[in-house]
């Protein structure tokens, strides 16, 4: 156990008469304790493997903000920010103060935001040591001088053991994940699952930045030897870690990132990898740290005698991750900051397997693209799901966003606009017919489109109009065969395919309805135009 040094102990977060309580131990200790207290196991060549339990993923349903006066007219209240009452927050945290009492702590003192007229001090509380590795992995670390007047200014308490009563917290569940940004605190609880430790974080950066005129953004980062900026959007499943991690080039950071008027700078001090199905030839950097002393891997596949994993595992669930610190991957920035973007990349997986492997924007298509937030589920892969169902989640990350999404679009726009940046819509799912008729595109082919666009040498090839999609799709790129850049030309049955575009373009419509009176005409127009006219 070690005294924290200049006094700012855990009785200024109303934790009283708790047990040993750990100060931002490093690795080594948290694995010693988490093996200990049998929180997870060693694997084979040095990760610790770790199980969630019942939760593999995030709660949306669980999630809350507080609504207080300083903060109730500026979120965005929904769905997305369900919101909770001063005295039902209150109520919880009483309950969970009381519960901590006597208990083992671990501390991470860290910071969000590598840059640091923007860094943010964060303390993460917990009561699992593994969830204290997870901290000290995904966020920046302090430093021994930055320790000795460490003063946290936001705190994560995270307890996954005690849980909401609903009748008495005014929850959904016995799980909660909960911000108040008048205390500048986010309560845990009743889930393992650590992804919720980061997402709350990102939401908190995610209302405070936009007052600083510095847009969050949720997407990963990158920069080539000539020091150009590359930023990739994109949901779960589109492959913006595994696109952004390039030997050939430089990674800032891989899901989560501030534009300042400085550059780009990387949110977090680690990556959160899915690992299903992870290629040791398509994505070698990504699994060598799925290999390495430091790494968790949550609810990965393994032999429990020989204790290697197996990656191809989804016994427990697909959403199998390894959570890792930067520097695990050798082409990767140790400061988390690059310059202005000259290329973004909106990532979607389309599963209807209708939309160009690859497109430029107009200024005004890059808003559109950007509000919508489209990708697709694939059939099977959840519950109920049969066939293709379309997702939209606005600025590729509703579910963190706590302002507007029309307010995060207007940062956006501003950047492209006084940057001159060059957008791209890029197609990493299916090709030749929809998911489970269809093959998804070739990453080999992807990369070569990538390369091509952050060379500039796709900026001047011929386009041609896509009437539908209202999308200008180049007509030959390096090492990409002509026929994959025309989608419809990769199906059997021309009709098939003119049924199931024109049947996402609606998609298309019907979700941006809620945003057409918010923005520019332009903008409005920019998207499907929901007349195909075939060749």
């Amino acid at each position: 156990m070690a005294t924290y040094p200049n006094g700012h102990s855990l009785e200024h977060h109303g934790i009283q008469n708790a047990g040993a309580v750990y100060w931002t131990l490093r690795t080594p200790l948290l694995y010693e304790h988490a093996i200990q207290r049998r929180e997870g196991r060693l694997a084979h060549l040095g990760p610790l493997l770790v199980r969630t339990g019942q939760h593999t993923g995030r709660s949306p349903k669980d999630r809350f903000v507080v609504r207080e006066p300083s903060t109730e007219a500026y979120v965005a209240w929904g769905k997305v920010n369900q919101p909770i009452s001063e005295a039902g927050f209150d109520n919880l945290h009483r309950r969970l103060l009381a519960y901590l009492q006597a208990r083992e702590l671990f501390v991470q003192d860290c910071f969000v935001g590598a840059d640091p007229a923007y860094r943010m001090p964060v303390r993460v509380i917990t009561e699992t040591a593994w969830h204290s590795l997870f901290a000290r992995n995904m966020f920046i670390r302090a430093d021994q001088e930055d320790l000795q007047s460490f003063a946290p200014e936001f705190t994560v308490i995270q307890a996954p053991n005690f849980h909401a009563v609903p009748e008495l917290d005014d929850t959904n569940s016995q799980v909660f994940i909960i911000v108040h940004f008048g205390k500048r605190l986010i309560l845990i609880g009743g889930t393992q699952y650590a992804g919720e430790l980061k997402k709350s974080v990102f939401s908190a950066m995610n209302y405070l930045l936009p007052f600083r005129k510095v847009l969050p953004m949720h997407c990963s980062a990158n920069y080539g030897p000539d020091g150009d900026v590359a930023v990739f959007f994109g949901l779960s499943g589109t492959g913006k870690t595994t696109l952004s991690t390039d030997p050939s080039r430089t990674l800032i950071g891989d899901d989560e990132h501030g534009w300042s008027d400085n550059g780009i700078f990387n949110l977090e001090g680690g990556c959160y990898a899915k690992t299903i199905n992870l290629s040791a030839r398509a994505e070698p950097e990504i699994y060598e740290a799925t290999r390495k002393f430091g790494t968790i891997l949550e609810n990965v596949g393994f032999d429990p005698e020989s204790g290697r994993v197996d990656l191809t595992d989804d016994s427990l669930t697909e959403n199998t991750r390894a959570v890792y610190p930067i520097s695990h991957i050798p082409h990767a920035t140790r400061d988390g900051m690059g310059g202005h973007p000259t290329n973004i990349l909106m990532l979607t997986a389309d599963a209807f397997g209708v939309l160009p492997p690859i497109a430029r924007l107009t200024p005004a298509q890059a808003m559109y693209h950007f509000l919508s937030g489209y990708t697709a589920k694939v059939a099977g892969t959840e519950n109920g799901v049969t066939e293709p169902q379309a997702t939209f989640s606005a600025c590729f990350g509703e579910p963190f966003m706590v302002l507007s999404p029309i307010e995060y679009a207007k940062l956006l726009g501003e950047r492209i606009a006084q940057h001159q940046v060059d957008v791209w819509l890029v197609n990493t799912g299916w090709s030749g017919g929809p998911a489970g008729v269809g093959k998804r595109m070739d990453i080999g082919f992807t990369r070569a489109m990538i390369r091509a666009t952050l060379s500039g040498s796709l900026r001047t090839v011929p386009t041609r109009h896509d009437d539908l999609f209202n999308l200008e799709i180049p007509i030959h790129c390096p090492d990409v065969p002509n026929e994959v850049l025309d989608p419809r030309r990769t199906w059997s049955d021309p009709a098939q395919y003119d049924a199931q575009a024109a049947k996402l373009a609606e998609m298309f419509r019907a979700n941006f309805a809620r945003f057409a009176a918010q923005v520019p005409a332009e903008i409005a127009a920019a998207g499907p135009q929901l007349v195909h006219s075939t060749p």
